[in-house]
């Protein structure tokens, strides 16, 4: 039987990831088979190898949720796509539609089920979307979790329009993907960073106002400032429980904030209930989206010609160099495995 490489992750740590062969498997009915072309990180995928990830994961679980891949082969059945369509995993295999329910977990892909960092990957058809034909192999492999996340806060569970002001924390995958689409969709964003170098990069892609955190550190403050007292519409929260309260003041009343990431904390510290009253705030957790989520943000990445915004890009041998560039978070926007390198 022919055999495949896959990066494994057995014990914590980026630097005990493990290059092994394994068999290219067979796809079964209703089954396509993928020839993997790229992979992006993201914050979670650092988590899993750490072993820091709070979720289910398998003991030998190949990381990465996100990728592209070719459709090489199909099972009995399969309608979806055909032999040679360029296709994208689904983050959570199973959640197709409609809210998201709690043992969607399970069929997340980079924890509960082996991920994108191998070369072939068998997947029910169901869990892979076509993606929008101007973007290169690398650039596709960073929609399933950032630029789907991004989406859903903006426009899926936050309602965003035109004229809206919106923050984006930092200069990450998921941040970076948020001031694309909301300057898309005509709203105005204010960028935060620690550093004034990935700001400038974020005023290049669009931001109308930047704010250094370092120099400024009670930049909800500065966001009402910026507004003229108004405050923001929605805050792109990926900071947890150490920029919340700056969040919560920066938002206008009635405003929303998408709870994403945990990089300043995940759990303890104090909750702002005042502010959240005060506020009459809408604080909501995101996770990722659904199928159909992804194929409306592929049509409207298609439509605008969107580029995601990629900012380092390494080969398939140089897995755990990837990791450490994640680690370091130095990257501004997604950092790729292109296996073609």
């Amino acid at each position: 039987m022919a055999t495949m490489r896959a990066w494994v992750s057995e014990e914590p740590g980026w630097e005990n990831l493990k290059l092994v062969e394994r068999d290219i498997p067979k796809p079964g009915p209703g089954q396509v088979l993928l020839k993997m072309k790229a992979a992006s990180l993201n914050y979670r995928d650092t988590a899993v190898v750490k072993g820091q990830y709070a979720a289910p994961r398998l003991p030998a679980v190949v990381p990465c949720s996100d990728g592209c891949g070719e459709v090489i082969e199909i099972g009995d059945g399969v309608t979806r796509v055909k032999v040679g369509d360029r296709v994208a995993p689904m983050f959570f295999q199973d959640w197709l539609t409609g809210p998201r329910k709690g043992d969607y977990v399970n069929t997340a892909l980079g924890a509960g089920l082996d991920g994108c960092l191998q070369e072939y990957m068998c997947l029910a058809e169901r869990g892979v979307s076509k993606v929008p034909s101007h973007l290169t192999d690398a650039e596709v492999a960073t929609l399933p979790c950032a630029a789907l996340t991004a989406w859903n806060t903006l426009f899926c569970t936050g309602t965003l329009k035109a004229g809206d002001t919106v923050v984006v924390q930092g200069t990450g995958g998921v941040s970076m993907f948020a001031l694309q689409f909301a300057r898309m969709a005509g709203a105005k964003v204010v960028a935060t960073s620690s550093s004034d170098e990935k700001l400038q990069k974020a005023k290049q892609l669009g931001a109308t106002q930047l704010i250094n955190y370092r120099t400024t550190p009670k930049w909800g403050s500065e966001v009402q400032k910026l507004t003229k007292g108004g405050g923001a519409d929605i805050v792109v929260e990926v900071g947890g429980v150490g920029t919340m309260l700056e969040s919560l003041k920066a938002i206008r009343i009635g405003g929303f904030i998408g709870v994403i990431g945990v990089l300043t904390g995940g759990s303890g510290g104090e909750m702002p209930t005042a502010y959240i009253m005060g506020k009459s705030a809408h604080v909501n957790g995101i996770s990722v989206g659904s199928r159909d989520w992804f194929e409306d943000m592929c049509e409207a990445i298609e439509a605008a010609r969107l580029q995601p915004v990629i900012g380092a890009s390494f080969g398939f041998d140089q897995a755990k160099d990837a990791f450490a560039a994640m680690t370091a978070q130095t990257v501004v926007g997604k950092i790729v495995v292109d296996f073609s390198r």
